[in-house]
């Protein structure tokens, strides 16, 4: 049986946690993103912050 990948796009602000910089993901995704779960995470930076 084949089993196609599934692909979800996600617009994120990048947020701090102490002195690293983080990513949150939805809980919509919890189901998908299991533990053990292999994803590819692609990141494209639409807009840069002024400092």
């Amino acid at each position: 049986m084949y089993k196609m990948n599934k692909i979800f796009t996600i617009t994120k602000r990048i947020s701090k946690h102490g002195s690293q910089a983080v990513i949150t993901i939805p809980r919509l995704l919890e189901e998908e993103l299991k533990p053990g779960t292999i994803a590819e995470v692609r990141i494209t930076i639409l807009k840069e912050v002024a400092s």
